[in-house]
């Protein structure tokens, strides 16, 4: 038979728990005093002679030291006092060297926490990281996009999870709500939202100059969008070949729903749950899309839905303009090109997507407050500048994202602050109102009318059936 604890039992237990909880998780630091004696007695219901009992238990471990006349101090640890934390990341982030850096200066301030940075493979991620949470071995805290903690709810894997947002963020205030948004389930959030990004223009600078376009240049709907792609087009070696296009189309579904959603267009109803995708607005803006490719001739055929395609043809300048995120702009720095960053076109409207990533904590963590310290810490602004001063991709706390004076000339785009005119009109995929089946069914479908082997309308009118 176990035996039940004593109310004293309990209270001894609670403290020593406690204490050592504020000091692995560094709300008490090396070298800082504890509460004296006769405050902890008072606080936890306890004599002095059980505080300076349990008190003596954690100089036994090596947690606190007894200072004559002072008090207990705090201690710095050795390796075998460390708690070890596991942090899931993706195999091909951009942020890695930045959350490295974030994981070093987060184990300077909490020096009994050790974290162990896992890098799971990007493909099948979601089904890579239940595969460490069955086993046993999945990380204590861990990444996802947008798009991942839709699979995880789609396949009723949310209860992985368990919900946590640190005290000191308040998404009205200190974000945007988008951001927030996207990764709700019943108004209950149950990740932290980490870095997002809207998708925008990149642009060419030296060939804009070569073509003459001005420096004060307007691309605010679609005409001027296809004028400057015509201005921009050239066949450099005149042998009827193309060698700088003046926008490169994408086909990922991450990127060329923006021309539906600038169209007043949209996959379902406003209840999302009737699909719509046979409307004049969807066909109408499919057809801008295919006229770029060809019948105007100033974005190459892609039909292949790889975020990557776009961006490389940019970073060679063979292509002028390119829908792309700020997490792909971490690309650019590398490179000589001139580049720089405007927000995309309006037609009817103004819209673009949202995409972001946010940090989880697994709900069979060991390691829960160590856990909720370090996300606490992610999301402070002392590592969302770490984030904002050493890559593109845009910190979750407003007043980082927006804050001029971190910006490094030769990591960031001039006008990197253009995302915050964007954001007003920006769509999560969250509000598109599809399940990730559809997205894949879409893809699937689209690839005919992206290899120009069927009309708009048809390719609507095939995947309203299907969606029906």
């Amino acid at each position: 038979m176990i035996k039940r604890q004593s109310d004293f039992e309990s209270r001894y237990n609670k403290f020593i728990h406690e204490v050592k909880q504020e000091i692995i998780t560094g709300k008490i630091k090396p070298g800082e005093f504890i509460l004296p004696e006769n405050t902890l007695s008072k606080e936890y219901a306890l004599s002095r002679v059980s505080i300076r009992k349990a008190l003596a238990e954690l100089v036994e471990e090596g947690l606190i030291e007894k200072i004559a006349g002072k008090g207990n101090r705090v201690t710095l640890p050795d390796d075998t006092q460390k708690q070890t934390l596991t942090l899931g990341w993706f195999s091909n982030s951009y942020e890695i060297e930045i959350i490295n850096l974030i994981i070093q200066r987060f184990e300077q301030l909490n020096p009994y926490i050790k974290i162990n940075l896992e890098i799971l493979p990007n493909d099948q991620y979601v089904y890579n990281l239940m595969q460490s949470f069955k086993h046993g071995s999945g990380p204590d805290v861990f990444i996802v996009s947008d798009y991942h903690y839709r699979q995880l709810m789609e396949k009723d894997h949310l209860d992985l999870i368990e919900p946590y947002l640190p005290a000191h963020i308040d998404p009205m205030k200190d974000s945007y709500h988008q951001v927030f948004q996207m990764f709700s389930t019943e108004n209950k959030m149950h990740v932290t939202p980490f870095v997002f990004s809207p998708v925008m223009i990149c642009y060419n600078k030296r060939i804009f100059e070569k073509a003459g376009v001005l420096n004060d240049f307007h691309i605010k709907d679609w005409n001027d969008l296809l004028e400057v792609s015509r201005k921009t087009t050239n066949d450099l070696n005149e042998d009827n070949l193309v060698n700088e296009y003046g926008f490169c189309f994408s086909s990922s579904t991450n990127r060329w729903p923006v021309f539906l959603l600038q169209n007043k267009g949209s996959f379902k109803d406003s209840t999302g749950t009737k699909p719509v995708m046979n409307s004049k607005e969807n066909i109408e803006a499919l057809e801008f899309c295919v006229d770029l490719m060809y019948k105007h001739q100033v974005s190459p055929i892609f039909s292949h839905g790889s975020n990557d395609l776009a961006e490389n043809l940019f970073m060679r300048e063979g292509a002028a303009m390119i829908l792309t995120t700020y997490y792909f702009m971490n690309e650019f720095r590398d490179h000589k090109i001139q580049w720089d960053v405007i927000p995309p076109p309006k037609n009817k409207d103004a819209g673009t997507l949202l995409l972001g990533g946010a940090l989880g904590v697994h709900v069979d963590s060991p390691n829960k407050p160590a856990a909720h310290a370090l996300i606490d810490f992610m999301v402070s602004e002392e590592a969302q500048i770490l984030i904002k001063k050493n890559g593109c991709t845009i910190p979750m706390l407003r007043k980082v994202a927006e804050d001029n004076t971190l910006l490094q000339p030769d990591i960031h785009p001039e006008h990197y602050n253009a995302f915050i005119e964007t954001m007003p009109d920006a769509k999560t995929i969250k509000d598109l109102h599809l399940t990730i089946e559809e997205f894949e069914l879409i893809e699937r479908e689209m690839h005919f009318l992206w290899a120009n082997m069927e009309k708009p309308e048809e390719t609507c009118q095939r995947i309203q059936q299907l969606l029906e």
